[in-house]
């Protein structure tokens, strides 16, 4: 029985890679921060900053020790860490027309 198992394993392993790039390009159309070929550093970055912030206001704890690290209280980490999120990295860096 080993055997059989083996073949059907190395028959698949090429759809394999079809279906999970089939499942990368759908994840890539539903959620905005997982990027795409022709992103910049820029824009990535933004992405793993907010992604960042937003789990850190989402788990009370991180948010609490932050608060006992700064000597703040909660809710001001909490607005502090939601004004970050508007531009995170800084303004953007200008485009070059050409």
């Amino acid at each position: 029985m080993p055997h059989a198992s083996l073949a059907m394993a190395s028959g698949d392993r090429f759809n394999v890679n079809i279906s999970f790039s089939k499942n990368w390009e759908h994840l890539q159309n539903k959620f905005v921060g997982t990027g795409h070929p022709d992103i910049s550093k820029f824009e990535w970055a933004v992405n793993h900053h907010r992604d960042s912030m937003a789990s850190h206001i989402g788990h009370s704890d991180m948010l609490a020790y932050f608060a006992v690290a700064e000597g703040e209280a909660i809710g001001r980490i909490k607005y502090t860490l939601l004004e970050k999120m508007l531009q995170p990295c800084g303004p953007p860096p200008a485009r070059s027309e050409t």
